[in-house]
C-alpha cells in the first residue's frame, strides 16, 4: 500500500511538474479548441510539451493514415494543427488513467487494478484512432444520405435552362440544412465568389468530401461544363438513380 502510495506521489509531482511547464507555453495554442469535443483541454499542453520534448516528426505512415482522417474531418489548412492534438489528447488521457489507477490499486490494496488500468491506458491509442475513424465514415454517410436530393435539385434547374454555377448557388440558398453536405456545397460558392475558378472548387469540393458519389459526380461535371446542358443531364441522371439505389 504504501508503495504504492510512494509510486502514485512520484507520477502525480512529474505530472504537476509537466503541467506548470507546459501551461504557459501552450494556453495560447489550445485556445482555438471547442471543450466540449476536448474534454481535457486545460492538460492538452502536457501532451503538446512530451510531443515537442521527444521531437516528434509526424510523418510515419500511421501519421500519415491519421492525417488523412483529420484532413477530412477539419479541413486540410488546419489538419497538421489537429494531429498534433490528436496525439496530444491520447498521451494526456493515458496519464490520468496511469494515475488514477495506481492511486485506487493503493487505496484497494489490490495490484489487479493498477495492471488492469495500466492494459486500459495502453489501449486508448487504439481507441482514439477508431473514434476518429467512425466520425470519417459518419460524415461520409451523411454526405450520401443528402447527396441524391441535390443532385435531382440541380439536374432539374439545369434541365430548366440555368447554368451549373446558377443551379448550384439555387439549390443551396433555398435550402437551410445544417448538413455536412450543404456546409461543403456552401464553401464552394465561397470559393467562387472569392475568385476561384469553377474548375478548382469543384476539384477542392470532391478533396474535401472523399466518396465516390462526389468524385464521380465532379469528375462528369468537369468533363461537360463545355458540351452543353443536354448531354450533361442525361449522364447526372443516370447517377441520381445509382445514388438513390445505393
Amino acid at each position: 500500500m504504501i508503495v504504492g502510495f510512494i509510486v502514485f506521489g512520484v507520477i502525480f509531482v512529474l505530472f504537476l511538474l509537466l503541467f506548470f511547464l507546459s501551461r504557459s507555453k501552450y494556453n495560447d495554442y489550445i485556445e482555438p479548441l471547442d471543450k466540449n469535443e476536448y474534454k481535457l483541454r486545460s492538460l492538452l499542453p502536457i501532451g503538446l510539451f512530451i510531443l515537442d520534448k521527444v521531437q516528434y516528426k509526424y510523418t510515419s505512415k500511421y501519421d500519415r493514415i491519421l492525417h488523412s482522417k483529420v484532413a477530412e474531418l477539419k479541413g486540410v489548412k488546419y489538419s497538421v494543427y489537429y494531429l498534433q492534438i490528436h496525439h496530444a489528447n491520447k498521451i494526456v488521457l493515458m496519464l490520468v488513467i496511469l494515475l488514477f489507477s495506481i492511486l485506487l490499486s493503493a487505496a484497494t490494496r489490490d495490484v489487479a487494478t493498477a495492471v488492469f488500468g495500466i492494459l486500459v491506458m495502453l489501449a486508448i491509442p487504439f481507441f482514439m484512432d477508431r473514434e476518429l475513424t467512425k466520425k470519417v465514415n459518419k460524415r461520409r454517410l451523411s454526405i450520401q444520405i443528402d447527396f441524391p436530393d441535390f443532385l435531382n435539385k440541380l439536374i432539374l434547374l439545369v434541365n430548366a435552362g440555368m447554368t451549373v454555377s446558377k443551379a448550384w448557388e439555387k439549390s443551396v440558398t433555398d435550402n437551410d440544412k445544417d448538413t455536412v453536405l450543404y456546409r461543403e456545397l456552401r464553401m464552394v460558392l465561397a470559393d467562387i465568389r472569392g475568385g476561384k475558378s469553377e474548375t478548382s472548387a469543384f476539384e477542392d469540393f470532391a478533396k474535401r468530401c472523399r466518396i465516390p458519389e462526389i468524385t464521380k459526380f465532379v469528375s462528369a461535371l468537369l468533363q461537360n461544363l463545355n458540351k452543353g446542358n443536354a448531354e450533361m443531364i442525361s449522364i447526372l441522371r443516370l447517377q441520381a438513380t445509382e445514388c438513390w439505389e445505393m
